[in-house]
């Protein structure tokens, strides 16, 4: 279809721009994977895709598009853990030590990196995950690898150097076939949304309010689990399980992430646990959070 189509549903004002149907929005980021569009209206796109904004429907659309793209493999009993590709700023990463103490355990974590996106230029999880050594329950997939036509994508959204609809479907891409997923989200509005587009994909979904838009816990806040359209919130605080983590404000770079990985104090390590312990509780190995920390103490 003629993609001048789309870019003006998105691009020509508050007055004149229209919602996508599901098939529409597949049938425009197929043609954008496949770059059968000029670079600059795959740009105009995505800009005016953002600040319609986008529908429930057009990440279906979306979605479904990259599925025809990606490559799956199949890691059995694992988490899918959905890490932005901007990175993180001002805390260093937890999954490893997570993993580790998750590995008498059973479960299999799954996460994916690529190179840098837009906007916030942080240490990226590939640069984590290719400089340690990984523990056998920690998967780690490369986009570039199972996913080369979102990751040929990644210099053209570095020119734009703006946050686009990518940034949020991208996290979440079932390349393992995991039962369960758990992503960072900044905004409640953003839960409904998730919920829509991508629980149908899981038997069981979270969504946390995770440090810098991750799935890792680093302070109090909110936990909501989704089975179908049903929804669960909980409040999950650090200080009910006698952790007193403080987090950073400054920007840390990859030697200090790395090192904190590497030599975990004890509160870190306390912080890891309580993380653990989500991911079991997520993954129905546990009733509760707190049966979870209780095993895992």
């Amino acid at each position: 279809m003629n993609f001048h189509k789309y870019i003006h549903a998105v691009g020509t004002g508050p007055k004149g721009n229209k919602n996508l149907t599901l098939e529409e929005s597949k049938d425009a980021m197929e043609q954008i994977l496949k770059q059968s569009v000029y670079s600059e209206q795959a740009a105009a796109f995505l800009l005016g895709w953002r600040l319609k904004p986008e529908t429930t429907e057009e990440f279906k659309g979306v979605v479904e598009a990259c599925d025809m793209f990606i490559k799956n493999s199949v890691v059995p009993n694992s988490i899918e853990l959905g890490y932005p590709f901007d990175g993180k700023a001002n805390n260093p990463y937890i999954f490893p030590l997570v993993a580790k103490i998750l590995e008498d355990s059973g479960l299999n974590l799954v996460v994916i990196g690529d190179d840098l996106a837009p906007a916030k230029k942080g240490i990226i999880l590939k640069d984590i995950a290719t400089n340690i050594k990984l523990n056998k329950n920690l998967h780690y997939f490369d986009r570039a690898d199972f996913f080369k036509e979102m990751h040929d994508l990644t210099e053209l959204r570095m020119r734009l150097g703006l946050r686009t609809g990518l940034n949020t479907i991208e996290k979440l891409t079932k390349v393992a076939n995991s039962e369960y997923a758990i992503t960072g989200v900044f905004h409640k509005p953003f839960v409904k949304k998730y919920v829509e587009a991508f629980s149908h994909r899981y038997k069981k979904l979270a969504l946390i309010q995770g440090n810098e838009g991750t799935p890792e816990l680093f302070s109090k806040g909110r936990l909501w689990i989704a089975e179908g359209n049903d929804i669960q919130e909980i409040i999950v605080d650090p200080e009910h399980y006698g952790i007193n983590y403080t987090k950073s404000w400054d920007r840390i770079t990859l030697e200090e992430s790395l090192e904190q990985l590497n030599n975990p104090s004890d509160e870190y390590l306390k912080l890891a646990k309580l993380n653990a312990a989500v991911f079991l509780f997520v993954s129905e190995q546990a009733k509760s959070i707190d049966e979870a920390f209780e095993k895992l103490n």
